[in-house]
């Protein structure tokens, strides 16, 4: 049982993987962005969807786990 977790993450994440790769590959087109007033330099219009990608993956998880230890210590209202 254990390795067939271990297989199908395995096969997870080379599917991510490889998802981008081809989402890299593809989308080589210069951009430049600008965010309240800052400009970014030219870079490829990959580099900054997968900056966001995993600042999300980050912001998400972090959010959870502030929500969850709010819940946790919330006082109850016991009289």
């Amino acid at each position: 049982m254990r390795n067939i977790k271990r297989l199908i993450f395995f096969v997870v994440v080379l599917l991510i993987v490889a998802t981008t790769v081809v989402f890299v590959l593809e989308n080589q087109q210069s951009v430049a962005l600008v965010f309240f007033g800052w400009s970014a330099p030219e870079m490829s219009i990959a580099v900054p969807v997968i900056l966001a990608l995993l600042v999300g993956m980050v912001i998400g998880p972090v959010l959870f786990s502030i929500a969850r230890l709010r819940k946790r210590t919330k006082p109850s209202r016991m009289a």
